[in-house]
């Protein structure tokens, strides 16, 4: 039987929270197997995500962060009705595969998104493919993004990429600060395409390659496809699911 765990980030506001629940808990004498409620941002979500990502629990959010998407909205008196009806939603990652210029393979996994990053004052050059199709034969920019759905109101949403519905089933491929095509603004693509971007000019053009917070350096080539075998659980209160809220930044951006 696995307990209930209860992990938070190292700062004030969720060390609060921490005891504040605690003692909730302990009050009301509740108990949930499988579960693992995260206290902090975004960024400790996915990191605690990514640390049990062989693991088949729930995890429930409480945001003591700044925006905090993927997590839930503390209230103190709500907080064990909330964890006892809160909604399961299912995302799996992207997988990313980098060769380096040294032939080096590395791996990672990237629940928001992927982004190459020119690494020095020019401009990066790539080729970029969808499976055995060109997408595209040389795009100059600053760089290009490979976004989930969930990701799609994060960095996709800052560099002008799409959002993208939560059972979409698709990935959006998004350039950064285009320079050449001026006008290309990306391409939607499905969520079981295999993305292959390559370094046109690794010598005088290097580039990075990062999986949501992992960064690989000198990047030659970077495959990124969806892995259907990792699934993450999520648990969201009933009127702030993570569907509801990538709608909420739909109808924003519309109305902006």
């Amino acid at each position: 039987m696995s307990k209930l765990h209860i992990i938070s980030d190292k700062n004030k506001k969720s060390s609060k929270i921490k005891n504040l629940l605690i003692k909730k808990i302990k009050s009301n004498n509740f108990k949930k197997e499988n579960l693992i409620i995260v206290i902090g941002g975004d960024g400790f979500m996915l990191q605690t995500l990514k640390k049990n990502k062989n693991s088949n629990k729930h995890f429930y959010g409480i945001n003591s962060g700044n925006y905090g998407f993927l997590m839930n909205k503390f209230s103190s008196k709500d907080i064990i009705k909330n964890l006892s009806k809160a909604n399961l939603v299912t995302i799996s990652p992207l997988e990313m595969v980098v060769k380096t210029r040294n032939n080096q393979i590395r791996r990672s996994i990237a629940i928001n998104e992927v982004s190459v990053l020119r690494q020095s004052r020019q401009a990066a050059s790539l080729s970029i493919k969808q499976g055995s199709r060109q997408v595209i034969k040389n795009l100059v920019s600053d760089g290009v993004l490979v976004s989930t759905p969930a990701g799609s109101t994060a960095y996709n949403l800052s560099v002008h990429g799409p959002i993208l519905s939560l059972h979409s089933k698709k990935l959006s491929i998004s350039p950064i600060s285009a320079f050449r095509p001026r006008r290309w603004k990306g391409k939607i693509v499905n969520d079981k395409t295999k993305i292959v971007i390559n370094n046109l000019n690794p010598i005088k053009r290097p580039i990075s390659a990062v999986a949501d917070n992992l960064e690989v350096r000198n990047a030659k080539s970077i495959t990124v496809k969806t892995n259907n075998k990792i699934k993450f659980n999520l648990l969201y209160d009933k009127n702030r699911s993570l569907q509801k809220k990538i709608k909420l930044e739909q109808i924003r951006r519309e109305t902006s």
